[in-house]
């Protein structure tokens, strides 16, 4: 291994919009419905939040293309904050993201994928955990092969997730409407339902900022990242629209609220019991789509960290024959894998896994939201291929809705948010350590 290779331009606008795509379009859709739909009064209002939710990382995904345009890196959200607010806001971020964030979201997905994968092989009392594993393992081999076989994993996996998808879309509309659930199924009155509802919703877009990480690969990345964003959230917002209509078209309000498994529901009543084995399958493409994009981006955070921080070698290494960060993949596949022994011992490693990673997350989302106004101003001059319009109104909008949804996270998650939050304190040592000699700022 090259310990001197540095990352090269080598991803399409293509290869991009299939990360983020299939980052995002993963277990989420087929968990939360119901629950938004519990926390609205009607269906019109059902699917206004889900494309208020699609405007809302919109904006985001804007504030994140003028940050990605005017200061590519493979760091990301790492470099953003570096340059903002300093080398010890932005080592804590990537502590957060090495030790929470990111082997956390890889363990909540991989949990997923090992419940449904369960059901097509049974492996067990823990076969769920043991799929889980696997597939942590699997991908993370295929990422330190190279970066060329990962991009091609994701690219059909994405494309067979879009199709699966669409075939539950195509279900719900044909197939014969089910009856009404039993009165009694409301949802929640107007003051609370807008608030709750955005939590599930916001939760279910998730991952779209990991097209950050692929600033420093991008070709042309002042005009490809804009476009990333922007194609990839209108593919999602698309997506999820057509699903939730679809789940409406057969089940109505009232029985999408007293469902936990919509899309079981859709695919039953088109094909039988034959159609939980379909849903399953379809469930496990997502998440395989997930997982794999998770883990491509994610690497990236632990080798930036690793160049900042030379008390960690061989971490900020990269692999020139492979194009990707061997020696970062490995560590963030061993943590992954640690937080599934510990999922599985829980009663539900999916939520153990959300409560561990939310308020941690939503807490640097809230910060890499405000260091759009920091590099303004401290850099008038910077050269800005992307601005995002309607400054400062549309970034202001964004911070305050990373702000709420921090609150949110810190009001209504479990004993796991503590746990997450104690990760991130115990990285504060952290922040005690010398800079490598020479270097203040961070490289273009």
């Amino acid at each position: 291994m090259a310990a001197d290779a540095k990352p090269r331009a080598s991803l399409s606008v293509l290869d991009g919009v299939a990360l983020m795509v299939g980052i995002v379009v993963g277990i989420g859709i087929f968990r939360t419905p119901p629950l938004v739909a519990a926390n609205v009064g009607s269906e019109t209002a059902f699917i206004l939040v889900w494309l208020l939710g699609g405007l809302a990382v919109l904006i985001g995904a804007m504030c994140y293309a003028e940050l990605a345009a005017a200061h590519p890196n493979v760091g990301g959200e790492y470099h953003f904050l570096r340059r903002a607010f300093g080398r010890q806001v932005a080592l804590l971020f990537a502590w957060a993201r090495c030790t929470v964030i990111q082997p956390g979201a890889i363990a909540a997905v991989a949990f997923v994928y090992g419940d449904y994968a369960q059901q097509i092989l049974p492996l067990g009392t823990i076969g769920p955990a043991l799929h889980a594993g696997l597939a942590i393992a699997l991908l993370t081999v295929l990422n330190m092969i190279g970066t060329v076989q990962s991009k091609a994993f994701q690219i059909v996996f994405t494309a067979l997730t879009l199709g699966a998808v669409a075939s539950v879309v195509v279900a719900g509309f044909f197939a014969a409407p089910v009856s009404a659930a039993p009165p009694g199924a409301e949802g929640a009155g107007p003051a609370g339902a807008l608030g709750m509802a955005m939590v599930f919703v916001l939760l279910t877009y998730g991952g779209w900022n990991e097209a950050a990480y692929m600033s420093g690969e991008l070709r042309d990345v002042r005009r490809a990242m804009i476009r990333v964003l922007v194609y990839g959230t209108a593919v999602i917002v698309i997506t999820y629209t057509a699903v939730n209509l679809s789940f409406l078209a057969l089940l109505g309000l009232e029985g999408l609220r007293a469902t936990d498994a919509p899309a079981a529901a859709v695919m039953r009543g088109t094909a039988g019991e034959a159609g939980v084995l379909v849903l399953s399958l379809i469930v496990c493409c997502a998440a395989l789509s997930t997982i794999n994009g998770t883990v491509f981006t994610g690497a990236r955070a632990y080798y930036a960290l690793g160049r900042d921080v030379p008390q960690l070698p061989g971490v900020g290494d990269w692999d020139g024959r492979g194009e990707t960060p061997k020696n970062g993949l490995l560590v963030q596949g061993a943590i992954a894998l640690a937080l599934v022994v510990l999922g599985a011992v829980t009663r539900d490693g999916f939520q153990a896994m959300v409560d561990y990673t939310a308020p941690v997350f939503w807490l640097f989302m809230l910060l890499v939201s405000l260091s759009l106004f920091v590099l303004r101003r401290s850099e008038p001059d910077r050269e800005r291929p992307f601005e995002v319009p309607l400054y400062p109104v549309l970034p202001a909008l964004f911070a305050l809705t990373c702000a709420g949804l921090l609150y949110s996270s810190l009001v209504y998650t479990g004993n796991g948010a503590l746990v997450g939050v104690g990760v991130l304190v115990a990285g504060l040592p952290l922040l005690l350590l010398k800079p490598p000699s020479g270097v203040q700022q961070p490289a273009e």
